[in-house]
């Protein structure tokens, strides 16, 4: 047989062991192997990527993840699509109630602890905010910079999310404005990313974004992105210093000093206790809380050594 004939078979046998490796994890499905799609907001990609990661590499599995808006993700969990979705809420009593019409008992498990990070222009020397300008900011009450600092020459702040269905428009409806609704004068685009982009190319902008796409000081991306943005300060206080005022870091999520602070959830419609079940309960874990603390989260169920930063 020639050289090349045997090694075009090797390569065609090696690709068959790999297709049919794939092809048995994909028909067994148990709490430690199989194959699964889940749903993931997509604020939390980072985070649940690297978790997904550290799980595969230790079991016979395969999680394919569906990055999409929080709401999209509720609705292939209530579809039937996927059997586990990651978001940024709990079910709202409706959503429960179409699971129990069809005999399902829905579990919310709460894995982290997630803030929102206001991000912008790194030239922009007006980094320290107010919980209260904030709201009036995105309800339209304030439209310009110089209305909260007095000497800002960068005129109309322009306010970016990532998209109209995201979880953090959510958030800020729900939990900023509360009862004042979100100005119509916002922008949104698509991801997390960019809103980064953009803020870091417009000095008059401010963005809103999960902090876990900015807090994993391991990864290049994470560095890449810092280093072309800086995040705000932000207090409770009426009038916002340097002493009163901090940045979405662990200490101060887990203390409660910083103010925009909300909780992660794998919610799981999985009767039967397979793959979905196991990566929750993984996930859940010392090892998997691990994870989620390294990626600059608070986890939700591991003691945390909690190290203020002078900064």
């Amino acid at each position: 047989m020639k050289i090349g004939n045997f090694i075009g078979l090797l390569f065609i046998s090696l690709f068959l062991i790999i297709a049919c490796n794939n092809k048995d994890k994909k028909e067994r499905n148990t709490m430690d192997s199989g194959y699964i799609k889940i749903a993931v907001d997509q604020t939390m990609e980072p985070t649940i990527k690297a978790v997904i990661d550290m799980f595969e590499t230790e079991h016979d599995a395969i999680i394919e993840p569906i990055y999409t808006s929080e709401e999209d993700a509720i609705d292939l969990l209530l579809d039937d699509t996927v059997r586990l979705a990651v978001t940024a809420r709990r079910l709202r009593p409706d959503e429960r109630n179409i699971f129990y019409s069809n005999k399902f008992e829905p579990e919310e498990v709460r894995i982290a602890l997630d803030a929102i990070a206001l991000i912008i222009h790194p030239a922009n020397p007006d980094s320290i905010i107010s919980v209260e300008n904030v709201r009036r900011i995105l309800t339209g009450e304030v439209k310009n910079w110089n209305e909260i600092y007095p000497g800002s020459r960068l005129g109309k702040i322009q306010v970016v999310f990532d998209n109209t269905n995201s979880s953090i428009v959510r958030y800020a409806n729900d939990s900023i404005c509360r009862d004042k609704p979100l100005s119509n004068e916002l922008n949104a685009l698509s991801l997390n990313e960019e809103v980064v982009d953009y803020v870091s190319k417009t000095p008059n902008a401010m963005g809103l974004i999960g902090v876990n796409l900015i807090s994993d000081s391991y990864d290049s991306t994470v560095v890449e992105f810092t280093n072309k943005i800086q995040v705000m300060r932000v207090s409770f206080d009426k009038i916002a210093t340097r002493q009163n005022a901090v940045q979405p870091y662990q200490y101060y999520m887990y203390n409660g000093q910083y103010p925009f602070v909300r909780e992660i959830f794998f919610i799981i419609n999985d009767p039967r206790g397979e793959l979905p079940k196991g990566f929750t309960r993984y996930v859940s874990s010392d090892r998997g809380q691990r994870v989620i603390l390294r990626s600059g989260l608070l986890p939700s169920t591991m003691p945390v050594n909690a190290v203020k930063i002078t900064d």
